[in-house]
Order: structure tokens, then C-alpha cells, then sequence
């Protein structure tokens, strides 16, 4: 799971980067914010199922100039975060461990991921993915052993260079301490924060810093109402911290609120809570995902639609047009060549030894005959019909972008087609070739099966050999193997015609019949598996994968399909590999 969420979010990102429209920018960045979110808790998961008892983690999150960096240095009764009246003078994600060692909070730099860990300071100001951990030298008396982190702000200017280091800061955290002042306090983006992070209930207080004496009642409703707008949970502490003048710092009044706060945290929740993470946003994520899925329904669906107006018209114009149709006729010019004709038996004899070596080879492998393949009616046509296939799904293509709401989709299908044709023609011709000669083995097949049939009926066999019509058939049949007639000329030739006329209307008429039936289909089945489906329809489909991966997100029904399953797979918790 954590691989597919790692994936999306890296297509969200490329898609991002090539987006001009404003709205949809926003929207984007959204999602992929929450994506960051989710793989940062998924990794927090994973982290735990390692160390289970893994130091406590406190965030101190909020707006610009909420006194966030001045407060962790009153909770950690030190000076060690530096502060600053500048807005966004917090960049990075700054840690301290109090009551625990450095070397119990192994596995931080594979939890932040590409974040580099740096000593404070030598985190530097134009890199933003970094973050530092070091030691509090003081003992607070305000804090249960752990790590508190100093987080940026997320609602100024250049928060968004550095948004993901506090997502992943904040996802880490078992205890959120959200510091307001009385001015940022009604900000809506401090409360889309909390409204992002409500579904890990993290315990969590707030801070209303910078007061003064009698303010914080009037303020604490206000809260209480934003609070109960936004998320599920009871309303949690507020902490009112009132301005020092003498010295300008807050002072944290309570010893034992964070105490306390800490035997909330409950980690085996975790699991539990990754799940319903995942689940509250997994529709909206995939939306981009499912419409790519839905146009490559609808393209398959015109692959499908124009193969088999393909294949109608390879039945209509070549398998069933009476003049077109001429493999049984080889095939009954290769039941001639099996037949033993007295006094021609010589004369095929000498022909055959005087053939040159190419010619003999071509007939000893399974008799593969270049120049009948050359000559083929069935060729013409297939090759034609591939040209109007690719014609009519470039003009399919076209209205749907006409039509469709993800008309770029189509508009980049039919420039994918447009680059494509000559090299899917080509292909096909090629197949069709292969094809073709390859066939000839079923050719002879049913020459053979026609034979034998024939050797049931001996009055007709005998009437074959006899006739002056079988001795012209056989000519015409050898001068086919020797390239000397065309397969077209050899379909029209009186001789065949009449060969053909005497077998049909004879006692074999019916069973000339299935056999030529029989033949029509396997040569369907045949053409429909290699060149259609082999060859047309492959290349089709394999567009999809041409698709810039920069422009589209290119996940595959089958992929989203296996994150769904782990999804399913444990009702209480993920597998996250």
C-alpha cells in the first residue's frame, strides 16, 4: 500500500507540472498534499510495528507569528529554537529530544525519506528538505520523555516550498500542540489543518498565546464553535497564554497537561486509523485515475467495434465473395498434385527435376509458395481493410474529442495514431505475409482430406485420372508451383473450373461443401487471432502505453485493483507490503 500511495503521488505531481489551469492546480495540490500526509502516517506505522516503543513524538504546529518557536523553548525551559519577528523565519522541521537520546530516535531518516537530517545549524535557507535533530541540555519540567518539534508555519507566502516538511512532522506526532494568537485564531487555514488531521486523532491542545487579561473567554467559544465545525472529536484543552511584557515569552502554566495528554496516546490504534485515512479520501484521489480508466474502456470498446467491422468485411469481401474466394480452389490444385494421373506421372517427373534449387526448397518446406502468396487476392484485400481500420478509428477518435469531457486524452490517442499508421501497416502487411504462407500447410491439409475421401469412391477417382480435363487441371496445377500461373488465373482456368463442377455435382458435392466450410472457418479463426487480434488490435491497445507519463497518470485497473484488495484484505489494519 505505502508503494501504490508513493506511485499516486508521484503521478499527481508530474500531472501537476504540466497543468495550466489554475483551478485544477489548486485541486491537485490539494490531493497531493493529503497523499504526503498518508505516506508519512503509513510510514509512521511501519516505523512502530519495527519499535513499538518508540520515543513520544509532540508537534507544535500553527499559523505565521503564533509564537510557535517561542514556545518549545518554554516547554523545553531552554533557549534552543531560534526565534524571530520575521514571518517564516521557521523553514524546516526542527526536533529536540528531552529525556531521550539521539540514538533512541533511529529510523527519522528513513521515516522523512528524501528529507536530509543537518545539525540546526547548518540547515540552510534555500533547501527545504531538511530538518534537524538535537538534544535538549536542559530538563524541562513540562514535558513527558520524548521529542518535541518545531514546525514552519503553513499559512504564509512561501509556505508551500515548505508545506511538506510540516505535513510529515505533523503525521509523525502522537500529541499536536496547535499554537493560535488572538489574531490567527479564526484563520481558515489553521482549521483546514485540523480538519486534515482529524481522522488520527491524535490527542491534541491548544495554545491561544499572545492574550491579554480577560480576552481568552470570549475567544475560547469562538474556538469551541470553529472546533466543533470542523472536526469529530470533544473539544480539548485551551491553554490561554498571556503576554509578558517584561520579558516577551509565554510561560506554560501547567506542569502536568502534557503528562497527562500523553496516557491518551494510544499506538495500537494505528493501524485502524491508517485505514480509515485511506478510506476518507480514496474516491477523491482515484477521480483522475478512474476517468483515464473509463476513456481506456471506451477506446478498448472502439478497438473491439472496428476489429470486428474488420473482420465483417474480410468475411463479405473475400471469404464469401464468389470471385474473390480462392484458397479451396488451391486447395483442390493441390489435390491434383496428390493424384497419380496416368501419363502424366513422367512428365511431373521430369518438370520437377528440372526445377532450380530455390523452387525445390520452397516445395520441400511444407511446399510455402512465395509467388502464390505474391498473387493472392486474399492478401489485396487484408491489406486494404487494415487501411480503412485505421481510417475509421482515427475518425472515431476525433469525435470523441469532439464529444468527450477528456477530449486531450482522444486529441493525444489520434496524434498517437497519426505517428503509428505507417508503422502498424506495415506490420500487418508483414503478418499478412506470414500469415499467408504459413496457411498453405491447412491448404494442404485439405487437399489430403479430399483425397481421401476420394479413395472411397473409386468410380470417381478413376473418372478424374481419365478425363482430358484433369490432364489440363494438373498443367495448370504444376505451372501454379512453379510460379508460371497466378493464383487468380488459376481460379478462372476452364480446366479447374471444370475439375471443380465435376467434384461438386458428384457424390462428394455435399462433403466438398462442409470441407470448404471447414476451411473458411479455420482461415477466420486463423486471421482473427494473427492479424486482427495479434496484430491490429495489439498495437492498438499498446498506445495506451505511449501516453506521456508526465501529462497522465498511466495506472492500470489491475493496479488499483491490488491496492483495493490489501484495502479489503484486513478489515482492521493494512498490509503495507
Amino acid at each position: 500500500m505505502l508503494e501504490f500511495i508513493q506511485l499516486l503521488k508521484q503521478r499527481y505531481q508530474s500531472v501537476l507540472s504540466q497543468l495550466s489551469d489554475e483551478s485544477n492546480k489548486s485541486l491537485f495540490q490539494q490531493r497531493i498534499d493529503d497523499l504526503i500526509l498518508a505516506e508519512a502516517f503509513l510510514r509512521k506505522g511501519q516505523m512502530l510495528v519495527n519499535t513499538p516503543d518508540y520515543p513520544l513524538q509532540i508537534a507544535v504546529v500553527g499559523p505565521t507569528q503564533a509564537g510557535k518557536s517561542s514556545l518549545v523553548n518554554a516547554l523545553l525551559s531552554s533557549t534552543v529554537a531560534s526565534v524571530s519577528p520575521l514571518a517564516g523565519y521557521t523553514m524546516h522541521p526542527q526536533g529536540f529530544c528531552d529525556g531521550v537520546t539521539l540514538a533512541d530516535c533511529g529510523g527519522l531518516q528513513w521515516y522523512f525519506g528524501r528529507f536530509q537530517q543537518m545539525s540546526q545549524s547548518q540547515l540552510p535557507k534555500d533547501r527545504h528538505d531538511c530538518y534537524s535533530l538535537a538534544l535538549n541540555t536542559t530538563n524541562s519540567a513540562f514535558l513527558p520523555d520524548g521529542v518535541l518539534w518545531d514546525t514552519p508555519d503553513f499559512d504564509s507566502i512561501d509556505s508551500m516550498n515548505y508545506r511538506e516538511g510540516v505535513i510529515r512532522t505533523v503525521a509523525l506526532a502522537d500529541i499536536v500542540i496547535l499554537v493560535v494568537s488572538k489574531e490567527k485564531y479564526a484563520d481558515q487555514s489553521v482549521w483546514d489543518v485540523m480538519a486534515d488531521i482529524d481522522v488520527m486523532q491524535q490527542p491534541t491542545i491548544i495554545c491561544l498565546n499572545k492574550l491579554s487579561e480577560g480576552s481568552e473567554s470570549l475567544l475560547i467559544n469562538s474556538l469551541k464553535d470553529k472546533w466543533q465545525n470542523t472536526r469529530k472529536d470533544g473539544f480539548p484543552e485551551v491553554v490561554p497564554l498571556y503576554y509578558q511584557k517584561q520579558t516577551g515569552k509565554p510561560e506554560w502554566p501547567n506542569h502536568q497537561q502534557l503528562q497527562r495528554l500523553a496516557k491518551l496516546v494510544n499506538r495500537k490504534l494505528q493501524s485502524r486509523l491508517e485505514q480509515d485515512l485511506l478510506q476518507k479520501h480514496w474516491q477523491y484521489w482515484l477521480e483522475p485515475v478512474r476517468a483515464e480508466h473509463a476513456a481506456l474502456k471506451d477506446w478498448h470498446g472502439l478497438i473491439d467495434q472496428v476489429i470486428q467491422q474488420g473482420l465483417d468485411s474480410y468475411q463479405r469481401d473475400y471469404l464469401n465473395h464468389p470471385h474473390h474466394y480462392e484458397t479451396f480452389q488451391h486447395a483442390v490444385a493441390e489435390l491434383l498434385n496428390i493424384l497419380e494421373i496416368p501419363g502424366l506421372a513422367g512428365l511431373l517427373a521430369s518438370t520437377r527435376r528440372i526445377l532450380t534449387w530455390p523452387i525445390k526448397k520452397m516445395m520441400s518446406i511444407g511446399k510455402k509458395r512465395l509467388h502464390i502468396a505474391d498473387s493472392s487476392q486474399e492478401i489485396t484485400v487484408l491489406n486494404q481493410i487494415a487501411e480503412h481500420v485505421l481510417i475509421q478509428m482515427a475518425d472515431r477518435l476525433l469525435n470523441q474529442a469532439e464529444q468527450n469531457r477528456q477530449s486531450q486524452w482522444w486529441k493525444d490517442f489520434s496524434v498517437l495514431l497519426r505517428t503509428q499508421r505507417s508503422a502498424i501497416l506495415n506490420d500487418f502487411a508483414n503478418a499478412t505475409q506470414s500469415y499467408h504462407l504459413g496457411f498453405q500447410e491447412e491448404v494442404e491439409n485439405t487437399a489430403n482430406r479430399l483425397y481421401s475421401k476420394l479413395q472411397e469412391q473409386p468410380t470417381l477417382l478413376n473418372s478424374l485420372r481419365a478425363t482430358r480435363a484433369t490432364a489440363d487441371a494438373a498443367v495448370i496445377a504444376l505451372a501454379l508451383h512453379t510460379g508460371g500461373i497466378g493464383m487468380h488465373d488459376l481460379v478462372i482456368a476452364p480446366a479447374m473450373l471444370t475439375v471443380t463442377s465435376l467434384l461438386t455435382e458428384s457424390a462428394l458435392g455435399s462433403y466438398m461443401k462442409r470441407v470448404e466450410k471447414d476451411l473458411k472457418q479455420r482461415q477466420l479463426n486463423t486471421v482473427k487471432e494473427l492479424l486482427f487480434t495479434g496484430c491490429i488490435k495489439q498495437k492498438l491497445q499498446e498506445l495506451s502505453g505511449q501516453l506521456s507519463s508526465t501529462t497522465y497518470f498511466n495506472i492500470s485497473p489491475e493496479q488499483v485493483e491490488q491496492a483495493e484488495a490489501q484495502l479489503k484484505e484486513k478489515r482492521h489494519g493494512l498490509r503495507l507490503f
